[in-house]
């Protein structure tokens, strides 16, 4: 469903180059669920912006759904983020004046042509994550775990081909994480393919795929050992 094809990005930063990626290829399947590791400065973030069209590689190709991300103009870019990929982070970004419903709904304010039934689906998103109860309240209302769980509703409104977790329980105590990562668990086991950017062995071991980077490169994918 996307691949990285000899994928480099580097950044000019105070006169020296930064090599953030070096020569990374990764093909990731429909319905995988992969976590993807490293230390603080492995390339972790670099890889995730340039998996979500946040970014582009110096070099090297990115396909989407067999659409080569370069090829496109900043609409057709624009598109793809907001129809085609959901993102999860660790700071959860909702709008504290809007309801919960309405910050499932916002992805719909970047929409033209809202997909019919949304506001239905966006009601039976916010049941599926126990929050059925909690859609009128504002965001300074609930939980750490209740706001990561809103924030899953947000993702999957517009039913994304790809999810992109960024260490969506590192703001979390550790039964909000149970909570939050078994939620993930369930939307793979639908059918969801499923990035989750972790520095937490632990957490990975959740994924049946682990890519470990170093120094901008791939290390490791259990796929191929």
């Amino acid at each position: 469903m996307i691949e990285l094809r000899n994928v480099h990005r580097h950044y000019a930063m105070s006169g020296q180059t930064v090599r953030a990626l070096e020569d990374v290829s990764l093909g990731i399947g429909a319905g995988e669920f992969v976590a993807i590791t490293g230390q603080s400065g492995s390339g972790k973030s670099s890889l995730l912006n340039i998996l979500g069209c946040l970014d582009h590689p110096t070099s090297g190709h990115y396909l989407i759904e067999g659409r080569d991300v370069a090829t496109l103009d900043d609409e057709a870019s624009s598109d793809i983020r907001n129809r085609r990929i959901g993102f999860v982070f660790q700071s959860f970004h909702l709008l504290p004046r809007l309801t919960v419903r309405e910050n499932v709904l916002l992805p719909l304010r970047f929409n033209r042509q809202p997909p019919a039934g949304v506001q239905e689906r966006a009601d039976a998103l916010l049941e599926r994550v126990g929050l059925a109860d909690r859609r009128h309240h504002r965001p300074g209302e609930l939980s750490g775990g209740q706001m990561q769980r809103a924030a899953i509703a947000r993702a999957l409104l517009l039913q994304p081909a790809l999810l992109l977790a960024d260490e969506p329980t590192g703001n979390l105590d550790s039964r909000s994480a149970a909570d939050v990562l078994a939620l993930i668990d369930e939307v793979h086991h639908d059918g969801q393919t499923v990035v989750l950017v972790t520095h937490d062995n632990d957490i990975a071991a959740r994924a049946p795929r682990r890519v470990r980077l170093h120094d901008g490169r791939i290390e490791h994918d259990s796929a191929l050992h």
